[in-house]
């Protein structure tokens, strides 16, 4: 599934005009008018029930028309006019459905003015505007049309004009998009599995090792990598983007000449399967054994830890074995384990493989919250994998990622507080927002950001890799149990 964007006009007649400064307070500030519409890869009812819930925040009642795809709020005063000038504004929400999850939301700030001091205007003249929209075809076709048709209005007063509250809207874009992946460990029961097809795999040994796709240079990368150093890598997980950098980057060392050690969030039960493969011929055979043996890949929820671009990455990882090249698969995850309990495992597990092939470079592929080398501000006795590492080790450095807005697959709370696994839409914050036109490259900071980061990788933007072995079941299960990263 694809985001897509629809053209938003910004010629405006009358006084419907896009502005800043209306709503929630953001920390955007500064940032230009957005010159496309967002479509949120939700369904309609849940982008409503969301911008209901911000609104609501601030105090306003919140009435929904029939058929719920439109809503308003009360109305308020702000100050007090003398009696002819008095002005009122409200809030009104225009949902789109575009399909089962693809909706547009259109947040507009409306403003009354009693009628004695409105200009002789015909009432909803100043809502018309110029907008354009696309056919069937994509093709964009603008047309005059007015945005507050059917908007309530208020007794003795006249709708004089209407904003765009781009910041209610931003804010609604960070409740859906900007939000963290939950990794499901514990009680996530395991589909049985009679056999995989494995599509892109041979059934026959080739006459000739398959070269790895290392894919395109990361400018700057090379100063992470000596020996002996641990570099901790942020995954959003359920992206095809991260498993293709953490390829280039243990191309890159091996080619250095290096010995690599390189660990994904894997539960370390899977670390004798992930051994015969890496040691296999990569056949669609022993790809069936490493899928099918292990409950990781076989779970019911799968939160983007064991997607296709993940079992990729470990193919390729195979194939630079073959070649010749020292490197080693590390799964060092816990089962079951959470909180303080499940970090701690996770850092002895690393320590422990990194001691017995000193002295490699070691890349750690984790969720943000691991990786953070300092502890996190929500829970003072919560102390991550990285901070962990970072107290015991001589050279360890933490990369974010840096991105443009495109997809995932991951599992998060939906705003009806359900548990969700699906490709959803993620979009950056102005801190690690991949410029237009800027190569993939990596960026070092002059000091490490309060959450304990080095540097930010910059990888464009995502694209969602689906689980490897199935599609997400939609039985009930048992809960598993939460953890965000």
């Amino acid at each position: 599934m694809r985001w897509m964007a629809v053209m938003l006009g910004l010629v405006c007649s009358g006084c419907a005009v896009l502005s800043r400064g209306l709503g929630v307070p953001i920390d955007e500030a500064g940032e230009p008018a957005p010159k496309e519409e967002t479509v949120y890869l939700v369904p309609l009812a849940d982008a409503m029930a969301m911008t209901r819930n911000i609104l609501e925040e601030q105090r306003y009642d919140v009435f929904e028309k029939e058929g719920g795809l439109e809503l308003f709020t009360s109305a308020h005063e702000p100050g007090k006019g003398s009696a002819g000038s008095r002005n009122f504004e409200r809030y009104y929400v225009k949902g789109e459905k575009l399909g089962e999850r693809r909706t547009l939301v259109r947040v507009f700030r409306l403003s009354y003015s009693e009628i004695d001091t409105v200009a002789e205007t015909p009432p909803l003249a100043a809502g018309v505007r110029e907008e354009a929209h696309r056919n069937a075809d994509g093709v964009d076709n603008p047309f005059k049309r007015d945005p507050f048709a059917g908007a309530p209005q208020v007794e003795g007063y006249r709708l004089a004009r209407g904003n765009r509250d781009l910041g209610i809207e931003r804010t609604l874009l960070q409740r859906l998009e900007m939000v963290p992946s939950l990794e499901l460990v514990g009680g996530n029961a395991s589909v049985p599995v009679r056999s995989v097809m494995m599509e892109e795999w041979a059934e026959e040994a080739p006459a000739s090792v398959p070269e790895p796709d290392c894919g395109a240079p990361l400018a700057g990368t090379d100063v992470v990598m000596t020996a002996g150093a641990t570099v901790l890598l942020a995954d959003p997980l359920g992206t095809r983007e991260v498993p293709s950098a953490a390829l280039r980057l243990v191309c890159d060392a091996t080619a250095k000449g290096l010995p690599v050690v390189l660990g994904l969030s894997i539960p370390s039960t899977e670390q004798a399967l992930l051994d015969a493969y890496l040691a296999s011929a990569g056949l669609a055979s022993d790809a069936q054994t490493l899928l099918g043996n292990g409950s990781f890949w076989r779970r019911v929820y799968q939160d983007g830890r064991s997607s296709r671009a993940m079992l990729w990455l470990i193919e390729q990882v195979r194939r630079l074995r073959a070649s010749g090249k020292d490197v080693s698969l590390l799964a060092f995850d816990a089962d079951k384990a959470s909180g303080n309990e499940r970090e701690a495992w996770m850092a002895r597990h690393v320590l422990d493989f990194q001691r017995q092939h000193a002295p490699a470079w070691t890349l750690v592929l984790a969720g943000g919250t691991h990786t953070r080398t300092q502890k996190v501000g929500w829970d003072s006795d919560f102390e991550p994998l990285g901070a962990r590492l970072a107290g015991q080790l001589p050279s360890v450095q933490a990369l974010d990622i840096g991105f443009q807005r495109g997809t995932q697959f991951s599992c998060r709370y939906s705003v009806w507080e359900d548990v969700e696994c699906d490709v959803f839409a993620i979009s950056p914050s102005k801190q690690t927002r991949h410029p237009v036109g800027q190569p993939a490259s990596l960026e070092l900071f002059g000091a490490p950001l309060p959450e304990g980061f080095h540097g930010r990788l910059y990888l464009g933007a995502l694209s969602a890799s689906p689980p490897a072995l199935h599609a997400q079941a939609r039985a009930p299960v048992d809960t598993p149990a939460r953890a965000t990263h």
